[in-house]
């Protein structure tokens, strides 16, 4: 019986790990390349790279390995510092959607 609840245990504890490293994934590739530079953290190829192999990991070995512990540190370096820089840059980040009456130079207003 105590067996049955540990490893209930850790298998919710190693979905909420692959959960974390996939949002933190997903969130590093929805992020636009140059706010990394301008956030003066590494690339995005290189978050990209780190996060996709702790996402990998945490897929496949068993969260008492010590390569999950790893993976999960490497997201939580992002988490705790990449993603508060990057969301504090104008726009956060994040690819600029602009509105249909947007020209070259900015919103079109009419002549107004």
């Amino acid at each position: 019986m105590l067996m049955q609840g540990f490893q209930g245990f850790m298998w919710l504890l190693s979905m909420a790990l692959i959960v974390f490293s996939g949002f933190a994934l997903i969130d590093a590739a929805t992020r636009r390349e140059d706010a990394y530079r301008a956030a003066d953290k590494k690339t995005k190829p290189f978050w990209l790279i780190i996060l996709g192999l702790a996402f990998v990991v945490n897929l496949i070995f068993n969260i008492l390995s010590f390569l999950p512990v790893i993976g999960l540190i490497a997201t939580i370096v992002y988490m705790v510092d990449v993603r508060p820089a990057l969301r504090g840059l104008p726009g956060g980040g994040r690819p600029r959607r602009g509105s249909s009456s947007d020209g070259p130079y900015g919103p079109y207003n009419g002549g107004r």
